[in-house]
């Protein structure tokens, strides 16, 4: 059996599409600007034909095509691929990735998958009847579905994975492609997550088990906060080992240290009111890191802006940190909840934080509740790059953790 190598793990490349940008130079821009109230947050100006064409795009839900744009940016950014003008033209349905195709793989998180082509479907059949149903809707609602169209888009002959837990989904399709780098049964992976779960069934189940807010601001840890706003989205980071994206002069974000996941076993909905098992994912991946939870500079929190979530992490927060007190915040003010694709989101975010050397603001928190006794940042605040936790909390009891640090040297850009 082939020895464990435990190699480094390199973030190289960055993509993003979110109600908050498209691509990371717009993202960026809107992390830092306050969001317009909307319960429900679309990715605006998203036209799937600037990366496929419209026959590709037809045959495909909307969770298949924001993983295709942003895993495009993203191995664009790695220098894996050739940049694209997106001039209104197409680009080509098959860009292979350099090097080995059975060491390079996908590991790609969603909540349900092709809900929306599933919904409309199920109009289609019940208004029009079966014949009308298109032969294309079990490869659009399966939710390996994104991670399958990357694998063949870019020739990706190694493992092609979905991971599906919930709102940790992101954050463990990370965690799992970083394992297999480190590991070495990898060279390259594409992971992340993509989720668009804001159909009309789907946004009636939120609204009656009273999870949006209703004023559609989101403010995480504000004293008045009244729920999350749910959003489509979709990140995507390259991984490979350090050594050899040195030795290709690739740009190094920062390196994915430490992982972890944890249960709850407490509720399929409502996260266990200790926070015991939010606590203790933070804390293994800490761990996993080699560090000490006074080592961590900052946290990228879950902050989904719901009463119970963001008391719960708060608590356990806390409990990590005690005095140490790392700069917390949450980027769902302006990004709004992208269930499965979130936590990728917000690795995307930290990557632009390190390059930037600026921790984005907390926007719409108003009047932190004072029962959370955590330093949240109300405003862009300059910041040293060191080791960040991102956490990542989900339906059915799932907690996902990364710990990210800066990369070696000095930043290129």
């Amino acid at each position: 059996m082939k020895p464990l190598l435990n190699r480094t793990v390199a973030v190289t490349g960055v993509g993003v599409v979110s109600p908050a940008g498209i691509g990371a130079t717009a993202f960026w821009r809107g992390l830092l600007a306050p969001a317009e109230p909307d319960r429900v947050r679309r990715v605006a100006d998203f036209d799937p034909r600037r990366w496929m064409s419209h026959k590709v795009a037809r045959n495909s839900d909307i969770v298949t095509q924001l993983a295709i744009a942003a895993a495009d940016e993203a191995l664009e950014d790695a220098g894996l691929l050739p940049p694209d003008t997106h001039d209104g033209q197409a680009v080509a349905e098959r860009r292979p990735v350099p090097g080995d195709p059975l060491r390079a793989a996908v590991v790609l998180g969603t909540g349900i998958g092709g809900v929306s082509t599933l919904e409309t479907q199920a109009g289609v059949l019940r208004e029009a009847g079966e014949r009308r149903v298109s032969p294309h809707v079990i490869p659009m609602t399966m939710p390996n579905a994104a991670a399958a169209a990357l694998s063949i888009r870019y020739g990706l002959r190694g493992s092609a994975s979905t991971v599906t837990t919930a709102c940790a989904a992101g954050t463990d399709a990370i965690a799992a492609g970083a394992r297999l780098v480190s590991s070495g049964a990898a060279d390259v992976v594409v992971a992340g997550g993509a989720d668009s779960s804001l159909t009309p069934t789907c946004i009636a189940g939120f609204t009656t088990m009273r999870a949006l807010s209703g004023s559609g601001i989101s403010r995480p840890f504000d004293r008045d906060r009244d729920g999350l706003a749910a959003a489509e989205a979709s990140g995507i980071v390259v991984l490979e080992p350090l050594e050899s994206a040195l030795a290709r002069g690739a740009h190094v974000y920062l390196l994915v240290a430490g992982t972890a996941s944890t249960a709850d076993a407490h509720h399929v909905t409502a996260p266990a009111p200790d926070g015991e098992g939010a606590e203790r994912c933070m804390r293994q991946a800490i761990a996993d890191a080699g560090l000490e939870p006074d080592q961590v500079t900052h946290v990228n929190a879950h902050g989904t802006s719901t009463p119970p979530g963001d008391a719960v992490e708060a608590r356990a927060i806390r409990r990590v940190f005690g005095a140490s007190r790392p700069i917390v915040t949450s980027v769902k003010g302006v990004t709004g909840h992208s269930f499965g694709a979130s936590g990728a989101v917000e690795v995307v975010a930290v990557a632009l934080t390190m390059r930037e050397r600026v921790i984005p603001p907390t926007q719409g928190l108003a009047i932190q509740d004072p029962a959370l006794d955590l330093d949240v940042a109300r405003r862009p605040t300059p910041w040293e790059p060191g080791p960040v936790l991102s956490n990542s909390f989900g339906f059915g009891g799932h907690n996902g953790a990364l710990v990210l640090t800066p990369a070696p040297g000095p930043a290129r850009r």
